[in-house]
């Protein structure tokens, strides 16, 4: 009989944000694949949860999935968490669930953090359709990317080093133009957690003058059809 492989969000800032659940379903299990075995030790002490640990990153999932699909065909339970948050969101997981439902072998996720609801939400903008993006390309394609999102009439959600903030926010202007409302938000959950509201150009002067630091989230209002409507009579004479 087949184990499943459960997907565990851990917190993205405050450790108050792990679950019950979460805890108890990683002393459960036979193994835990972390991105980075380092990073989750500390949640682990924290939680005394001492189950075994291997890595599992995008450098080395294209190796470990199909290892790992066995030994959960075998019969064993097995976890898969990231650094931060929910894993498959711009963190490794999703090879690992796609090989799951091609051998239909059952994957449970539970529910936990993300940074980007609360960075959403947090700022002001419509947030009953949008796009999460994650992180843009470096360089290839990148300006195709910004263009698409700039034309789209939904809020879209971007992930972005810090140290590329203000440059981004530089081509957002470029493509949005300069008064797009839009939002900054930082270190979600964890002690420096801010969120800055206001025009991209505001946003752009501000974090020019004011270096950030840790995780970002930008999210951007939807481009907005402001021209009249022209009604044109049908019947013509």
């Amino acid at each position: 009989m087949s184990g499943k492989l459960y997907i565990v969000p851990t917190p993205v800032g405050n450790m108050g944000d792990m679950t019950p659940r979460a805890v108890e379903v990683l002393q459960s299990v036979s193994q835990i694949f972390a991105e980075d075995t380092r990073t989750s030790a500390v949640l682990m002490q924290r939680f005394g949860i001492t189950t075994p640990m291997a890595s599992h990153h995008k450098f080395n999932e294209h190796d470990t999935a199909a290892p790992i699909i066995d030994r959960i065909e075998a019969g064993e339970d097995i976890a898969l968490i990231s650094d931060a948050g929910t894993p498959g969101i711009s963190d490794p997981g999703f090879l690992l669930a796609r090989e799951c439902r091609r051998r239909d072998i059952p994957v449970e996720t539970l529910p936990g953090p993300t940074a980007f609801v609360p960075a959403l939400v947090n700022s002001g903008l419509p947030c009953d359709k949008f796009v999460f993006e994650g992180f843009l390309p470096p360089k290839k394609g990148r300006n195709t990317r910004l263009q698409i999102l700039a034309d789209d009439p939904r809020t879209f959600v971007l992930y972005e080093s810090p140290l590329r903030l203000v440059k981004t926010l530089e081509q957002l202007i470029e493509v949005c133009g300069p008064d797009r409302e839009a939002a900054v938000s930082r270190e979600i959950s964890k002690m420096h957690d801010t969120t800055h509201r206001g025009t991209l150009q505001q946003l752009f002067n501000y974090f020019s003058q004011n270096q950030p630091k840790g995780e970002i989230v930008i999210v951007v209002g939807g481009k907005s059809d402001t021209a009249p409507k022209v009604h044109q009579n049908k019947y013509k004479t």
